[in-house]
């Protein structure tokens, strides 16, 4: 599937977000981030806002399921579900915040 500019950013700040669920970034997840973002082939300065975000989460009122649009929701589902997963382990906070971002996306 075929992301526009805006579409890729917005999935990139829902991955970030995932990974901050347990209040701190891990290496694998910054790894898996960085991988997602060369897959998505993002420019420079988008590349940039990400490292950003995987400083500092993105503002949570940014973070709204209801603005994923229908064709894209899989995708924005299983990037988060490698999100969680990525270090490892996955926490109550992030299985329920999963759990949450699937019944949003119904």
């Amino acid at each position: 599937m075929k992301l526009d500019a805006t579409a890729r950013l917005n999935l990139m700040k829902f991955v970030c977000s995932f990974v901050w669920t347990d209040l701190k970034v891990h290496q694998q997840e910054r790894d898996l981030v960085m991988r997602i973002a060369g897959r998505l082939g993002l420019s420079e300065a988008e590349s940039q806002q990400v490292q950003r975000w995987l400083q500092v989460p993105p503002p949570i009122d940014e973070v709204d399921p209801s603005l994923v649009p229908h064709e894209h929701r899989a995708l924005f589902l299983n990037a988060a579900e490698m999100a969680i997963k990525a270090d490892g382990k996955v926490v109550p906070a992030e299985r329920d915040s999963l759990t949450l971002f699937r019944d949003l996306l119904k």
